[in-house]
C-alpha cells in the first residue's frame, strides 16, 4: 500500500506551493470543518482565513451551522467569498429532513450558495424496516429540495458498512434513494468496516459526488494523516473520477499527534503528493 508521509523538506515545499495549485485542471479539494472544529469556536472568521490561506478550495460545514441566523449565514459567505473559497455542502441532523425544518436549511444553504444538503448521521436505527423508512424519509426531502435547486445526500459511517444478518444499512439507502441523491462516501470508515470503497464506488455510477477523504490504519484508527493509512488512495480517486461522479474532494481529519490547523496542512500537504499538477 502506497503512503505518502511528510517530510520537513516535503511538507514545506508543498505548502508553499498550495495555494497556487488553485488553477490546476483537478477536482477541487476541500475540508470537512469539522476537522477545526476547535479553532472555529474560537475564532470563526480567522479560521476560515487561514484554511482558504492553505491552498484548500472548498469547505463543508458542519451540523452546528443549523443554528445560524440569516445574517450569521450571509457574514460567513462574505467570509468564505473573500478567502476565496466556496461551500458546495453542509452536514445536517435529521431535521434539516422534516417538513418543519427544512425550510431553515433551504435557506442558510442557498445563501451559502451550497448545492448538498447532507445527512450527517442517522437517528437510532432498530433494525432493516427503519433503514428503508430513512430512505423514503430522505427521497421526500430530496424531492422537496429539488424545487430549491438543491440536493440531498447521505454521509456513511462504520455503521452502514456493517452488514446486520443479510441487509447492509448503506445498500438499503442506496436502493430507495434517487438515482441523483448524493452518496456521500467517508473512505477511511467504509475501510475501517472492512467493505471495498473501490467496487462501492463502482456499483454507485454518479452518485459519490463529494467524498470525505480521511484514512485509517489498523491500530491507529483515524489519527493517521490523510495519504498515511491503509486506503488505496490511488484507486480511489481512478474509480471516483472515471464513474463516481465526483464533483470535490474533502479532507477531513478527527483528530492526530498534530494541532488541528497544522494537522490540516499537512493533510494537505499529503495531497498534493500524492496528487502532483506538474
Amino acid at each position: 500500500m502506497a503512503r505518502f508521509p511528510v517530510t520537513r523538506r516535503s511538507f514545506l515545499a508543498a505548502a508553499a506551493a498550495a495555494p497556487l495549485l488553485r488553477a490546476a485542471n483537478q477536482t477541487p479539494v476541500g475540508l470537512e470543518l469539522y476537522s477545526v472544529r476547535e479553532a472555529l469556536a474560537k475564532d470563526l472568521p480567522a479560521t476560515v482565513s487561514a484554511v482558504g490561506a492553505m491552498g484548500y478550495q472548498v469547505v463543508e460545514f458542519y451540523a452546528p451551522y443549523y443554528d445560524w441566523t440569516a445574517a450569521n449565514a450571509r457574514e460567513v459567505r462574505r467570509m468564505l467569498d473573500d478567502a476565496k473559497l466556496v461551500c458546495h455542502s453542509t452536514h445536517n441532523s435529521i431535521t434539516s429532513f422534516t417538513p418543519d425544518g427544512m425550510a431553515k436549511a433551504i435557506e442558510l444553504n442557498q445563501i451559502l450558495g451550497a448545492k448538498y444538503v447532507i445527512l450527517a448521521s442517522p437517528p437510532k436505527m432498530n433494525g432493516a424496516d427503519d433503514w428503508k423508512r430513512l430512505a423514503e424519509q430522505l427521497t421526500r426531502a430530496h424531492d422537496n429540495l429539488g424545487s430549491y435547486k438543491l440536493g440531498g445526500g447521505y454521509h456513511n459511517h462504520e455503521l452502514e458498512f456493517t452488514r446486520v444478518k443479510s441487509m447492509l444499512p448503506m445498500e438499503t439507502i442506496a436502493a430507495g434513494t434517487p438515482k441523483d441523491f448524493v452518496l456521500q462516501l467517508d473512505v477511511g470508515t467504509c475501510v475501517a468496516a472492512g467493505s471495498d470503497a473501490v467496487g462501492w464506488i463502482k456499483a454507485n455510477p454518479g452518485r459519490i459526488r463529494s467524498m470525505h477523504c480521511k484514512d485509517w490504519l489498523p491500530g491507529k484508527g483515524y489519527s493517521v494523516l490523510t495519504g498515511e493509512g491503509a486506503v488505496p488512495w490511488q484507486q480511489i480517486f481512478d474509480a471516483a473520477e472515471s464513474v463516481g461522479g465526483i464533483e470535490y474532494y474533502l479532507i477531513e481529519q478527527e483528530g492526530s499527534r498534530y494541532p488541528e490547523m497544522e494537522t490540516v496542512k499537512r493533510c494537505l500537504a499529503n495531497w498534493h503528493l500524492m496528487r502532483p499538477t506538474f
